[in-house]
C-alpha cells in the first residue's frame, strides 16, 4: 500500500523498505505501549488504510506530557468508502496522548484536521527557499518536470560566474553582506553525539520541548544520516568567536542540486549569524539552492534575508486541552525537524 498510494510505484516492495516501516512503526525511537499506528479494516477483514504513528515526549516547563506525531497516513481505493481516512483520523486523535502532532498534512487532511478542531500553524507549515546560484536553480527547477534540463548544467556556470562579478550579486543570491565580508562565525562538522548533544542543548531554550530520553535521540541521530534524495549530508555547528556553541544546521545537498534543511537551531540573538553560516557552507560546496520548513524562532532572521516562502504541506496541533495548544500557536513549541518525522528515512530516503 506504501508503494502504491504514496510512492506512485508498482510493483512488490523491497526487503529494506518491509523492515524499515516495521521498525519504524513497530519499534520506533522513544516506544510507547499505549501510542500505536492504526489500520483501517474493511467488513471483508481486509487492510485498506493505515496511519503511522511516531510517539514524543514532551514537556512543557515541568510538566511531562505525550505526544503522538501522525506521519504516513494513506488510504486505498477512498471511492468505495470516503470516509475511512476519518475513521482512522478520528481513532488516531482519540488516543491517549495529550498532544496529537502531523507536519506533513495535505489539503485533504488538513480540512479533516480542522473539522475535528485541530490548529493548522501558519509560523511552521511554510516552506523557505533560498537562490544560490540562479541559473543552476532554474535548470534544476525545470529537471522536476523532465530530467532532460539537468543536461544544460554545464549551460548555468557560466551565467552563474557572471553574476558573481556583479556589483548586484547579492540581491541575485540573496547572500548577506556577511557572507561576502567574510565575518562569519567559525563552524566545524560534528558527529553523532555532538548532534545529540546540541539537539538537546539549544532545544531547551523552548518551554515546549521533546523530553528525550539519551538513547532515542542517538537512535533518531542514525536515522538521519541518509537521505539519499536530496543529496550528501552536511552536519555543522556554529560558534561563537570564543568557541562557544551559538547554533546547529542540518541539511542534504549535492552541487548544482537544490539542497533540503532539515534543522537549523540558534541560541536567541544568533538566529542571523547561523542562517548566514549555513548558506555560505551551501556556497561553497556549489549548490543551486536550499529550501527547508520555517520555525518561528527563524522568521525574523529570514524576512530580514530575502527568503522566498511558500505553502505546501501543514504542521497541525490537536489537544483536548486547549491551553496546551497555545505555546504551539505563540511560536513558544520546538517542532517539526526532530520533533516531528522529518529525521526518518521516510523523508528522503530509499529502500533499495
Amino acid at each position: 500500500m506504501f508503494m502504491r498510494v504514496l510512492r506512485k510505484e508498482p510493483g512488490t516492495p523491497s526487503s529494506g523498505l518491509v523492515d524499515y516501516l516495521s521498525r519504524i512503526f513497530l519499534e520506533p525511537p522513544g516506544h510507547d505501549p499505549e501510542i500505536v499506528s492504526q489500520v483501517h479494516v474493511r467488513d471483508d477483514g481486509s487492510v485498506s488504510g493505515f496511519i503511522g504513528v511516531i510517539p514524543l515526549a514532551l514537556t512543557l516547563e515541568d510538566r511531562p506530557l505525550r505526544a503522538a506525531i501522525a506521519s504516513t497516513y494513506m488510504v486505498e481505493d477512498h471511492e468505495s468508502d470516503p470516509f475511512a481516512g476519518a475513521r482512522l483520523l478520528r481513532g488516531f486523535l482519540a488516543g491517549p496522548q495529550d498532544i496529537s502532532l502531523t507536519e506533513t498534512a495535505n489539503d485533504i487532511s488538513t480540512t479533516m484536521w480542522r473539522k475535528m478542531r485541530g490548529t493548522v500553524l501558519a509560523d511552521y507549515s511554510l516552506e523557505w527557499l533560498r537562490v544560490i546560484r540562479p541559473a543552476a536553480f532554474m535548470i534544476e527547477a525545470a529537471a522536476r518536470a523532465t530530467r532532460l534540463a539537468r543536461l544544460a548544467s554545464p549551460l548555468a556556470r557560466p551565467f552563474d560566474a557572471l553574476i558573481r562579478r556583479s556589483p548586484d550579486e547579492a540581491a541575485w543570491s540573496h547572500l548577506s553582506p556577511a557572507v561576502h565580508g567574510n565575518r562569519l562565525l567559525p563552524g566545524a562538522d560534528i558527529d553523532d553525539d555532538e548532534a545529540a548533544w546540541l539537539l538537546r542543548h539549544f532545544s531547551s531554550d523552548f518551554p515546549m520541548r521533546p523530553a528525550w530520553k539519551e538513547e532515542d535521540l542517538a537512535a533518531m541521530v542514525v536515522h538521519s544520516r541518509s537521505k539519499p534524495n536530496y543529496g550528501s549530508m552536511v552536519r555543522r555547528k556554529v560558534s561563537s568567536r570564543s568557541g562557544s556553541p551559538v547554533g546547529m544546521f542540518l541539511y542534504y545537498g549535492n552541487k548544482a542540486r537544490i539542497g533540503r534543511a532539515i534543522q537549523i537551531l540558534a541560541a536567541p540573538g544568533h538566529e542571523g549569524a547561523v542562517i548566514d553560516a549555513m548558506l555560505a557552507d551551501a556556497d561553497q560546496r556549489g549548490l543551486a539552492a536550499l529550501r527547508g520548513r520555517t520555525q518561528p524562532a527563524l522568521l525574523n532572521a529570514m524576512l530580514g534575508r530575502r527568503f522566498s516562502f511558500v505553502h505546501s504541506a501543514s504542521s497541525i496541533v490537536h489537544a483536548r486541552d486547549t491551553s496546551l495548544v497555545a505555546p504551539f500557536r505563540s511560536g513558544q513549541a520546538f517542532f517539526n525537524g526532530f520533533a516531528g518525522e522529518s529525521w526518518t528515512r521516510l523523508i528522503g530516503g530509499r529502500f533499495d
